[in-house]
């Protein structure tokens, strides 16, 4: 490391904040953020770092190497940097920022304030809508832990409520009540707009303005709006203490045990720093899926997972398992996504050999094991046939591929339960006369189910297919309600 890069690296406090790297030019290639900006930043020159660059991902080992100055802003909260990275992502679009960038991660949060019941959600396709979004962020795992925090200082609704009392939200002070008249619409807006004013960065601006709010209630002798705002500050004040994201992009793998622990196992040449994990799931051969969780360096990479719907109809596991793998390492998906240091498969010895036929077929050598549910088995595919290893339940391999095993069957139940919903709704639909294809298709795309349709509004019903399909369909559900 360069003596220039040393020296800055000394001089880097231990709070949050976000870094920037700048090249040999003083230009600016990469932003990130940090919990605590000297031990995030000097993780990029650790021995185990550069190496794992170097084995698996060249493109940030490229990155490293470009690095020339280093740079930073503190702030006061992980939240605070996780929003001011964001923006000035957005802003500067430094080089390797977007190069190492999945665009299918981004995220934004969604506030349609000028609803007259307005929410907060999160979209990774924003709309020419009336709503405004923040964003895009890297992360939606971070940004949506960030908004739960910031939800007891500034208390909003996920969805529209069709109830006439509020909520059990409202009792734990997480939505402002309106169904109840709790708050106003005027009143719940105007704290949109200090959520809102937050995600832009201003929070010492929102505390002041908070300040002055409560001493002016508390002169007019307003003491509970006074002691509501008190709380706001209070739990503003205390976001500092909440950890959002901590510093774990980096981990060191030489000291993680399980990771090692199965590097020997196994006899590979290095810890398997990208393992993906493979399910099925169906009920009696209907809505055939199944999923692909990613862990990386032992930790789980949400925003790679990915779900395959299955072509191959019927109850095979074994046939579905073959599918899944053969289409993860064809066209596009082999090229674009990353080469996994192991593959995990749920099921026995009959799932294993199926995966590993394909492997053997195409001829991609990458280690492959299986986890059997009765006992936790390791099955170990090997010259002789396989090899099956028990470790114990309190053994740390067998708890890392527990976890991702576990994570995998989570992934696919989940889509396996929207699907069987989806087809549920659109086989209902199919029974209205008038309502083709390509209606049933919108309605599922925007409602989801049945009953969301049902309970929606005409007015939205219509904004979506039409007035006059609109009230066929709106006709027909409510009819076929009330009989």
């Amino acid at each position: 490391m360069k003596k220039k890069l040393e020296a800055k690296i000394d001089e880097l406090p231990t709070k949050p904040g976000v870094y920037f790297h700048k090249d040999e030019n003083g230009k600016l290639i990469y932003i990130g953020k940090a919990a605590n900006l000297r031990n995030r930043v000097r993780q990029y020159f650790q021995k185990s770092t550069l190496k794992a660059a170097k084995l698996t991902a060249p493109k940030t080992a490229i990155h490293i190497s470009k690095i020339d100055d280093i740079d930073w802003v503190e702030t006061e909260t992980e939240i605070d940097a996780l929003f001011l990275e964001a923006e000035l992502i957005k802003r500067y679009k430094p080089k390797f920022n977007i190069d190492l960038r999945d665009d299918k991660s981004n995220i934004y949060v969604r506030v349609d304030i000028k609803s007259q019941h307005p929410t907060v959600s999160f979209t990774r396709r924003p709309l020419d809508d009336a709503a405004q979004y923040f964003g895009p962020y890297l992360s939606g795992f971070h940004v949506k832990r960030a908004l739960r925090h910031l939800r007891k200082a500034f208390p909003y609704d996920t969805k529209k409520s069709t109830a006439k009392r509020v909520n059990l939200n409202h009792h734990i002070g997480l939505s402002p009540g309106l169904e109840e008249g709790k708050t106003t619409l005027e009143d719940y807006r105007a704290n949109l707009r200090k959520l809102m004013s937050y995600l832009r960065g201003n929070r010492t601006k929102i505390i002041r303005e908070l300040e002055k709010e409560m001493k002016e209630n508390a002169a007019a002798h307003d003491f509970e709006n006074a002691a509501a705002l008190r709380n706001q500050l209070f739990t503003l004040r205390a976001l500092s203490k909440q950890i959002v994201f901590s510093d774990k992009e980096f981990v060191d793998i030489s000291k993680d045990q399980a990771l090692n622990g199965l590097t020997e196992l196994l006899g590979l040449k290095n810890p398997p720093m990208r393992i993906e994990g493979y399910d099925i799931s169906h009920m009696a051969g209907t809505n055939n899926v199944a999923s692909m969780v990613v862990f990386a360096n032992g930790l789980p990479d949400k925003a790679q997972y990915r779900k395959f719907k299955m072509r191959l109809k019927g109850n095979d596991d074994f046939g579905h398992m073959r599918e899944v793998i053969s289409r993860r390492f064809s066209g596009r998906n082999l090229e674009n996504w990353p080469k996994p240091g192991l593959l995990l498969i749920d099921g026995g010895k009959g799932q294993v050999s199926s995966a590993l036929g394909v492997l053997q077929e195409k001829k991609i050598h990458i280690p492959l094991i299986g986890l059997a549910k009765r006992y936790e088995t390791i099955i170990i595919p090997s010259e002789s046939g396989f090899r099956e290893v028990e470790l114990g339940l309190g053994s740390n391999v067998t708890k890392l591929l527990q976890r991702i095993r576990d994570e995998s069957h989570r992934f696919a139940v989940s889509y396996h339960s929207t699907i069987k919903t989806k087809a549920q709704t659109k086989s209902a639909l199919e029974d209205i006369p008038g309502i083709g294809p390509v209606t049933r298709k919108k309605l599922v795309r925007t409602f989801g189910s049945l009953g969301a349709v049902k309970d929606t509004k005409l007015t939205e019903v219509e904004a979506v297919i039409g007035k006059s399909k609109a009230a066929t369909v709106y006709a027909y559900l409510h009819e076929t309600k009330t009989k």
